[in-house]
């Protein structure tokens, strides 16, 4: 089985070229964002106030990730449940131009129907191999919301990190398949 190669931000050629069950290999810039980031950068946008980051095109992955011990760039940092994110998901994609996002879990016919009309993918990442993905993980940078401890929003460098297509931006759902 061959893996596809995606580099993110990622455009809307490269979203309509994935497809549900594929196998990825990600390399590029991404951004942790759990559901209290969330809930702030959508307060923002319902002020029209300027987002503290340009999510045009880019990746948010739904992680809280550990400190980092010494000599670690991050601690562990495995995906956390999707639907937290799903009362929020709809007005980044809309409103901020969110392309991608990465956790674990189905996500809200609401979301799904966001992510058919804005062109945007949901990657599943493999739960319990925290220690494994955050091999790929080669910078970590405190982007906002400092406060929220490793709930802020960081600049992550990837490489090479392993994730499957769960919901294409066509709405083709691996999650349907399990019902």
């Amino acid at each position: 089985m061959n893996l596809i190669l995606v580099n993110a931000p990622i455009d809307d050629q490269t979203v309509e070229s994935l497809h549900r069950g594929d196998e990825v290999l990600l390399s590029g810039t991404i951004y942790t964002a759990r559901d209290a980031a969330h809930k702030r950068l959508c307060a923002l946008i319902a002020e029209n106030k300027p987002l503290p980051l340009n999510l045009n095109s880019q990746v948010l992955y739904f992680v809280g990730p550990s400190p980092a011990k010494p000599g670690h760039v991050i601690g562990s940092a495995g995906p956390t449940t999707s639907g937290r994110m799903d009362a929020y998901s709809p007005i980044l994609l809309e409103k901020a131009g969110l392309k991608a996002m990465i956790g674990k879990g189905d996500r809200n016919e609401s979301v799904i129907a966001s992510m058919i009309k804005y062109r945007a993918v949901y990657f599943a990442a493999t739960g319990g191999a925290a220690v494994l993905l955050s091999r790929c993980i080669k910078k970590s940078t405190l982007v906002c919301f400092e406060d929220l401890g490793p709930e802020a929003i960081f600049e992550l460098t990837v490489e090479k990190m392993p994730l499957v297509v769960a919901i294409d931006c066509f709405g083709n759902n691996i999650y349907s398949r399990l019902k």
